[in-house]
């Protein structure tokens, strides 16, 4: 029996949004997204009661991807939840724990040691962002830090349970909706914000509004428009890699005769790596920032809200190839880093999301699937399934890593990270809303394809 087998009575019974009873409609889906998507905006919008109002954001050019509005009570963001799940998929794929996710017992272990470790990181990063000055209360006041880390922990605990409802009652997830939201939002500002950046000063903050102003002004900047082409650029590109797949020719045993294609998509993990490796890199700032705040710059020394040297100088989002501080150095390792990471993140979301060929064979044969000239020995159909998914987890991470690296060195608006995630995370769900209209139109389908685990 593993280590958290023995605590299986505390984390299956732990708080959580139940499942519906019955198939619920895409209108009702839709009303549940649109719900909490609204309150995520109110939270975003709630400020912490009792914070200095000259703090600075260390996180600025990352807040996008945390998904937490600066000053709010929701300002750890999706931050707690993404980090439990790094430390648990390493923990798993690391085999430091014994479970086995294809077990639905030992899944159920799974999920909850991950909700418990989010709050847990919740109360952390609370404490930590207020203690060391991130997130300071006015005056430096004992109580008003405690104060601010239980404001801070209330909204971390609430966006966990949100998220846990889009899971179950919506479309997609939580974490995803919060990153589009953020994402979009910035995107929408950066491209069309008539008011200037500084106050004073004439020029409009939006790339489109400063380069009519300049136009009118009678010069031409065009590179007020790399931003937004940059960010036209990466949406046509995800918008391609996330169609094309891998299609192999399977028969459906229990109906003679009909023939399919399993589809093995070239992002195999999808967006998931590049937010796991964004939330780790911000984590790097966080500690770097709290040992600088101890005394002990380990991690590197900070000039206002940026670090200047050491691990988390090349942790952050480089400066844009036309500006004026770019440093290629910097830029050259940020990239390797970067994709390093979403290929190492694909990989393990592969095995902890029961999306490796050993599971993936196994739901085709439970869903009386064979591919044609093979036998239905579920060690066949295994043998096929790996000569694609294991090179479709790499070459995708390493594209998805390479598409959001693109986009933080042209500075795309709302990050070229953030702009990936954006787009992924949306085609996901339309895919997912499609697939949704189309169970309701035939209701066989639905059947069918959770037999194959689609």
């Amino acid at each position: 029996m593993g280590f958290l087998h023995k605590f299986e009575h505390i984390l299956t019974r732990l708080p959580e949004v139940q499942r519906p009873r019955y198939a619920l409609s895409f209108k009702e889906r839709i009303k549940w997204t649109g719900f909490i998507l609204l309150a995520y905006f109110f939270l975003k919008e709630t400020a912490l009661y009792g914070m200095d109002p000259q703090a600075v954001d260390i996180f600025e050019n990352m807040r996008a991807i945390i998904a937490g509005g600066f000053g709010s009570v929701i300002s750890l963001g999706i931050g707690p939840i993404v980090t439990a799940s790094i430390i648990l998929q390493i923990l798993v794929g690391g085999k430091m724990i014994d479970i086995d996710l294809a077990n639905p017992q030992d899944r159920k272990i799974y999920q909850g040691t991950q909700k418990l470790l989010a709050i847990g990181f919740t109360l952390f990063e609370a404490a930590v962002m207020v203690l060391m000055g991130a997130l300071p209360a006015l005056n430096g006041d004992p109580g008003l830090q405690l104060l601010i880390i239980a404001q801070l922990t209330l909204g971390g605990i609430i966006i966990i349970y949100m998220d846990e409802v889009v899971s179950k009652w919506g479309f997609g997830s939580g974490i995803g909706l919060f990153i589009v939201a953020g994402v979009c939002s910035e995107i929408a500002v950066g491209a069309f914000n008539p008011l200037p950046a500084v106050a004073g000063e004439a020029v409009p903050a939006g790339s489109i509004p400063a380069f009519i102003y300049f136009i009118l002004g009678n010069q031409t900047r065009f590179d007020l428009l790399i931003p937004l082409i940059a960010t036209l650029i990466i949406f046509a590109a995800v918008v391609y890699v996330e169609s094309v797949r891998v299609e192999i020719p399977i028969s459906y045993g229990k109906f003679r005769g009909t023939k399919g294609r399993y589809p093995i998509k070239f992002i195999y993990a999808s967006v998931i790596p590049i937010i796991f490796a964004s939330i780790l890199m911000a984590n790097v700032q966080l500690w770097a920032s709290m040992l600088v705040k101890a005394g002990y710059p380990l991690l590197g020394e900070f000039a206002g809200n940026r670090p200047i040297n050491g691990v988390a100088y090349y942790m952050q989002r480089p400066n844009p190839i036309y500006s004026p501080d770019f440093n290629p150095v910097v830029a050259f390792v940020y990239v390797i880093v970067l994709i390093t990471l979403a290929i190492l993140f694909s990989k393990f979301w592969v095995e902890t999301a029961s999306m490796d060929s050993k599971t993936v064979a196994k739901q085709l044969q439970k869903g009386g699937m064979k591919i044609p000239g093979f036998r239905g020995d579920i060690r066949i159909i295994e043998k096929v399934l790996d000569r694609y998914i294991p090179a479709v987890t790499v070459l995708g991470g390493a594209t998805v890593g390479l598409l959001a690296a693109f986009g933080d060195l042209t500075g795309a608006l709302g990050g070229g990270t953030g702009v990936l995630l954006c787009v992924g995370i949306v085609y996901k769900m339309y895919e997912e809303m499609a697939k949704e209209q189309l169970f309701e139109v035939n209701p066989m389908l639905r059947k069918i394809m959770g037999d194959l685990g689609i």
